[in-house]
């Protein structure tokens, strides 16, 4: 039996569990702390802990299979764009005063951390989008 036959099936376990647990979730008493809601955040935790588990597994075993030496470059050069998005955000675009007044832990650190996160996204996108109209005028042409 083939890896992809077993996955098939283990998926198709996990979505049948996950019906039966959305079918309690809805004719369940949500009040209650240890109701089947809560219940579900846990099933949810496992199948979340799984998951990330067998990607793991398959990026390290790709990356044994592959090169190497590009997955460690295309690392790289994702490493750099998110400390260059670090040093580029300053913490002081926002007033923070009022966050604090309402008795949120906001501190410049977080928000440098957020305006970081910000620039990586816009720079990702950025490279995304240009990367795919690259490739559909590369096609294009070629045709």
């Amino acid at each position: 039996m083939g890896l992809h036959k077993i996955l098939k099936i283990v998926a198709f376990a996990i979505a049948i569990i996950g019906a039966i647990f959305a079918l309690m979730i809805i004719a369940g008493d949500e009040g209650s702390a240890g109701g089947p809601a809560g219940n579900m955040l846990y099933v949810t935790y496992v199948v979340l802990a799984l998951i990330v588990g067998l990607v793991v597994i398959f990026v390290i075993k790709g990356l044994f299979a592959g090169n190497i030496k590009k997955t460690l470059l295309t690392v790289g050069a994702f490493l750099a764009i998110v400390f260059i998005s670090y040093a580029m955000s300053s913490g002081t675009d926002l007033d923070l005063q009022p966050f604090v007044d309402k008795g949120q832990d906001i501190t410049e650190a977080t928000s440098k951390k957020v305006g970081a996160g910000l620039y990586t996204f816009y720079v990702l996108a950025f490279l995304a989008i240009a990367s795919m109209a690259f490739s559909g005028v590369k096609k294009m042409f070629n045709k």
